[in-house]
């Protein structure tokens, strides 16, 4: 197989420009590296193209490497066939891969195996061909064996018919075809194992939809379902038309004496071998499309999620709301450090007293550290913590707001060994309060401290393959650290090592030379790093800030190797690099008539030049200011001041295959279901809305006994 032509055609680019991307995933380039760096090269294909060509790429080669080894398998037995070789290198998937081995992988001792053992095969070779003239009880009498404990005719011919069954059964067309009509025409079903118990799955208790029609989520719910033991779910296949194909396809002569053994054989084949396998090959490729589905949508939430915009240069006090052992607060400077932390009691059980204690504790804090904003957590008692912030903020004469934070992993990182060194004298309830306080002056650099999995904005992310989605998530975190770029002198070695070329160990080093010889100076201070090579230096040095530095273009994405063409470029503009840190390039774009030729005369290519001019005139721009800023609040509602009609600003929280949760500022998320987001047909959520977004909706309906809220996103007036 030419898996760079299947590449070209599965991505409808050109042929040069996959050779290229591989050439450079095979130097060990990384994909934000040749996504930015290596534009001319791979004719501008963007990250999701590169990460989709990179995964394709694995999978293909996996491929030929397993066709390699059924074929050595094969040959080995001395049973390669021109044929067979032509359609095992033909295999465009490992599933048909599969189905042709199958006849030949060595096998546990099946019942077909001890019937050709006992002497049995001929018999089944006279049956198979149809053309025997007599009974096949007398055809059965020459097989019959002491020695061989073959004592019954019976026996004789129930040996051949298991030996007819497996024949059939490992028959790769019969088994391609039996795949596609149990797709095309098979149900999935599920029903309850005790109709009377009450769970979330009561929808799939008595549930039926054609297999090609299942929506992803139905299918992770009926996995989980089951898994919980509550639901027995299972395929239905086109069994009569399955079965009359096979017997066409079996018997070909009108024998009296073969026809009959040859059916139960055929129904024994589907009912016991080939019907079983295909279910579980079907219910196994319906999850890992789910999955998959699951894993990009899980993969655009947390991109949104990374990508919000930081609110800087606040003062933030950080609420990790509770109720029995208190609200845990901490105070952090526009630079992230932790100036102060405390517990109240402000939240049940408590009193007047202790409430009142609280509001003075909080009026020190506010006054004290001039806290401009207060970032809660929005977890247990976050509803009840509002509350007191809200009444608080009436009684203060400074102006203070408050944003309801999304607090999704803080738990995770408060007792992971990172928060451990980072706070070694804090509780978990004081880190996960400054991490909280942290995640709105910069969610990127915040939030890249935890594992992606726990970020909580997916679904059904503990019931998939794990190492697939840490893979994928990684990816995701990877593009948003290396789109913002990080800066040398202040980032974590936990936001250093998803850097393009920075491993785990090279991102420790980074922060022990800092700490030892103080602020990096330029760029390439990087290669006295431990472990830092060139090729590391080249793949990382783009993505890497130093602000004032030796060097004014060190402060911006453009790479050290665009160095001496930037500074020709400055020149012939009539521009010095210090020009750049001082800012004084904005609407140099309009200065260039012609980008090709001035590309030739600097000998770089064009999108490099487009994309150093886009730089020099916008330095070190953050893309996430582009995206839409948090609801900052000064008050409060309550889930039962909610009315029908209401309109209300909402964020999106998370966005599933159905729907999208949106934070309207009462303690429960409203789900805007996937038929009100648009007044157009969309076939997924995220084609509307992604997460972070902020939306006006309007208020369905609500169900306090439930705790549900259903909003709309159609018909308001804009």
């Amino acid at each position: 197989m030419d898996i760079i032509q299947v590449i070209t055609r599965e991505l409808n680019v050109e042929k040069w420009q996959v050779e290229a991307a591989v050439k450079l995933i095979d130097e060990g380039c990384t994909i934000p590296f040749i996504s930015r760096y290596r534009k001319e090269a791979t004719g501008t294909l963007n990250d999701e193209q590169l990460r989709n060509l990179n995964e394709r790429l694995t999978y293909l080669r996996n491929l030929e490497d397993k066709k390699a080894q059924v074929l050595g398998s094969i040959e080995e037995q001395g049973k390669l066939t021109p044929e067979l070789k032509k359609q095992i290198e033909a295999a465009q998937t490992l599933v048909v891969v599969e189905d042709l081995y199958r006849p030949y992988r060595p096998k546990r001792r099946t019942r077909a195996i001890i019937a050709r053992e006992k002497g049995l095969g001929p018999l089944a070779d006279i049956i198979l061909l149809q053309m025997t003239k007599k009974p096949l009880e007398e055809e059965a009498k020459a097989f019959l064996s002491e020695e061989k404990e073959v004592k019954t005719v019976e026996e004789v011919i129930s040996g051949a018919r298991d030996i007819i069954a497996e024949h059939i059964s490992d028959e790769a067309d019969y088994r391609i075809s039996i795949r596609k009509r149990t797709m095309d025409k098979g149900t999935i079903c599920s029903n309850a194992r005790d109709e009377k118990e009450q769970s979330v799955y009561e929808m799939y208790y008595d549930f039926e939809e054609p297999v090609k029609k299942l929506a992803g989520h139905r299918v992770l719910a009926l996995n989980r379902g089951e898994k919980e033991k509550f639901l027995t779910v299972k395929i239905l296949a086109p069994e009569e038309e399955i079965i009359r194909y096979l017997e066409k396809q079996v018997i070909v002569r009108d024998n009296p004496y073969t026809t009959p053994v040859l059916k139960e054989s055929i129904e024994d084949s589907y009912k016991r071998l080939i019907g079983p396998a295909i279910e579980r090959e079907i219910r196994s490729a319906l999850t890992e499309a789910a999955e998959d589905g699951a894993i990009h949508v899980f993969g655009k939430n947390l991109e949104q999620l990374l990508m919000q915009p930081p609110i800087a240069g606040q003062v933030v006090l950080g609420w990790d709301p509770a109720f029995r052992t208190g609200c845990k607060l901490a105070v952090v400077d526009p630079t992230g450090k932790v100036l102060d932390t405390t517990v109240i009691y402000p939240t049940a059980p408590t009193n007047e007293t202790k409430i009142r204690a609280a509001k003075e504790t909080l009026k020190k804090l506010i006054s004290k550290y001039h806290v401009t904003l207060i970032s809660v957590g929005n977890g247990t008692a976050s509803r009840e913590s509002e509350q007191i912030i809200v009444e608080l903020l009436k009684e203060i004469p400074e102006k203070v707001q408050y944003v309801i934070t999304n607090e999704a992993g803080a738990s995770v990182y408060s007792a992971s060994k990172l928060a451990t060194e980072e706070f070694p004298n804090f509780d978990v309830g004081q880190r996960s309060a400054a991490s909280i306080a942290r995640r709105v002056q910069d969610p990127l650099a915040e939030l890249v401290k935890i594992d992606p999995k726990s970020i909580g904005v997916g679904q059904y992310q503990h019931d998939m393959n794990q190492k697939k989605l840490g893979e994928a998530l990684n990816g995701v975190v990877e593009d948003c650290v290396n789109k913002v770029g990080v800066d040398l002198n202040t980032a974590s070695a936990s936001l250093l090592e998803y850097i393009s070329g920075i491993s785990k160990a090279i991102a420790k080093n980074i922060v022990a030379y800092r700490e030892e010889n103080g602020r990096f100076q330029t760029r390439r201070e990087l290669l006295k790093v431990a472990k830092l090579g060139p090729k590391a230096f080249e793949q990382c040095a783009g993505f890497t800030r130093i602000t004032g530095g030796k060097n004014p273009l060190d402060a911006t994405s453009v790479h050290p190797e665009s160095y001496d063409a930037a500074k020709k470029l400055l020149e012939k503009l009539g521009y010095t690099p210090e020009d750049v840190a001082e800012r004084k390039l904005s609407g140099i774009s309009g200065q260039i008539r012609d980008y090709g030729k001035l590309a030739k005369e600097l000998e770089i290519g064009e999108p490099t030049l487009r994309d150093i001019v886009k730089e020099l005139e916008k330095p070190a721009r953050d893309p996430r200011d582009e995206m839409p800023k948090p609801i900052l609040r000064t008050d409060v509602l309550d889930m039962k001041d909610l009315k029908e009609g209401m309109v209300l600003k909402g964020t999106v929280r998370n966005v599933i295959d159905f729907g999208a949760f949106v934070d309207i500022g009462v303690h429960q998320d409203g789900l805007v279901h996937i038929s009100e987001m648009s007044e157009k047909f969309i076939k997924h959520p995220l084609e509307a809305v992604s997460v972070g977004d902020i939306v006006d909706v309007r208020v369905l309906g609500v169900d306090m006994k439930k705790k549900r809220i259903s909003l709309s996103m159609k018909g308001i007036n804009k």
